[in-house]
């Protein structure tokens, strides 16, 4: 191929296009993820599991304890604060 093919205005194409097409394959594969993630929620559902509270747990679980007892502490003050 010639250098024009490969070096377009200081780019090089080929690169560019395997990157833009490796992203746009994720997120495909992001979307169908994405399917299936509501598919579980709705099977949750239906077997009587309140989703919210599952997400919000789900949510817990990827904080390091730390920052879920620093989270917890702030909900406690604010809710002394507020008398809820």
């Amino acid at each position: 191929m010639s250098e024009e093919k490969h070096d377009v205005g200081g780019i090089a194409a080929d690169r560019l296009r395997s990157l833009v097409e490796r992203i746009e394959r994720l997120e495909e594969e992001k979307k169908a993820l994405s399917g299936d993630i509501r598919d579980i929620f709705a099977e949750a559902k239906s077997a009587g599991f309140d989703t919210k509270i599952m997400k919000a747990v789900i949510k817990l679980r990827k904080m390091n304890a730390a920052d879920r007892e620093e989270q917890e502490a702030l909900l406690d003050v604010y809710r002394q604060a507020l008398d809820v």
